[in-house]
């Protein structure tokens, strides 16, 4: 019996234990219009939160969070490079296309700890051209790797460029070192909401939501439950940016209006030592419909009353 008690209280455990993830993203695209000058733009993002962007007035790149110095340095390849990498492959020439071409790089590395304290790690630096994908690296043979076909001529060309694919393994490895010991201390706590609305369709139903905003970083764990017990027919928003650059998610399910049983919003986020539990009040959601039917007949019998005033003093 206890060793039965042990596996349930495991599974239910490991089943909210939260996944703790962290990535670095250098984002680089290069926009080719008829009859202009390319249009280049690059950004790092951190954890979700843009830390660093490239001004091309000044040619460098400007730290957005001051928190975020010790932040490896940025990929090689200059913007130069990479605008020529895009004249090359649209055939452009002049530094001007007649069509439009984009060529976009993402480069970076990603880290998540599963609650079994297995660690994954990854780097990447990947290529996409007009809408497809291009070029991927390999960091263990130091070769790229087409992933299109009009990517084999442009691959044994980087091939070839033995100094450069070494330096973007000393990147990537860089890059690896530096998020296995990162400890992100920017944190802000979720703000949970309960809340209910009647089915425009079914008056025995309710849809129950659980709205959970205003957190950083990105990564949370959401679900409604009966009876302390996840409900499985939950629809999610998915995560959604905030314009503070925190984020947001919504959950919500279809419940039985005569059911009395207990619902709450359980959040598991890194921002707080213990999940987040709110408890919906049916009987606040009951008050408040009384009372927004009280203020409803009130205001009809003061409009009532002053049509009759109006009408027995003539003014109708």
């Amino acid at each position: 019996m206890f060793l039965c008690f042990v596996l349930i209280f495991l599974l239910f455990y490991l089943g909210d234990a939260q996944q703790e993830k962290h990535s670095l993203h250098y984002k680089f695209t290069a926009l080719s219009k008829a009859d202009t000058f390319p249009e280049f733009s690059a950004g790092a993002v951190a954890d979700g939160r843009q830390i660093k962007h490239y001004s091309n007035e000044e040619r460098v790149w400007i730290l957005t969070e001051d928190d975020w110095t010790e932040a490896p340095e940025e990929p090689p390849d200059s913007r130069d490079r990479f605008l020529h990498q895009l004249n090359t492959l649209s055939k452009c020439t002049d530094s001007q296309c007649s069509q439009l071409h984009v060529l976009q790089r993402m480069i970076g590395c990603e880290l998540e700890k599963l609650p079994d304290g297995t660690v994954s790690l990854r780097a990447f630096d990947e290529y996409g051209f007009d809408g497809e994908d291009f070029m991927v690296f390999d960091s263990e043979t130091l070769q790229w790797i087409d992933k299109n076909p009009k990517a084999k001529e442009t691959k044994m060309h980087w091939d070839l460029q033995t100094v450069r694919n070494e330096l973007l393994h000393h990147y990537l490895k860089t890059c690896m070192n530096w998020i296995s010991t990162f400890n992100n201390t920017q944190k802000n706590s979720p703000d949970v909401r309960v809340f209910a609305r009647r089915t425009p369709d079914d008056r025995s139903k309710l849809v129950l939501s659980c709205l959970a905003t205003g957190f950083y970083p990105r990564d949370i764990e959401m679900n409604i439950r009966l009876n302390r017990i996840n409900i499985e027919s939950q629809t999610s928003s998915g995560i959604r940016s905030n314009d503070d650059e925190t984020f947001q998610i919504r959950s919500s399910v279809e419940i039985d209006r005569k059911d009395k049983g207990s619902y709450d919003c359980l959040v598991i986020h890194s921002s707080r030592t213990e999940p987040v539990s709110v408890e919906w009040e049916f009987l606040w959601f009951v008050i408040a419909g009384a009372a927004v039917l009280v203020l409803v007949l009130v205001l009809a019998v003061i409009c009532y009353c002053i049509y009759k005033r109006k009408k027995s003093n003539g003014e109708l």
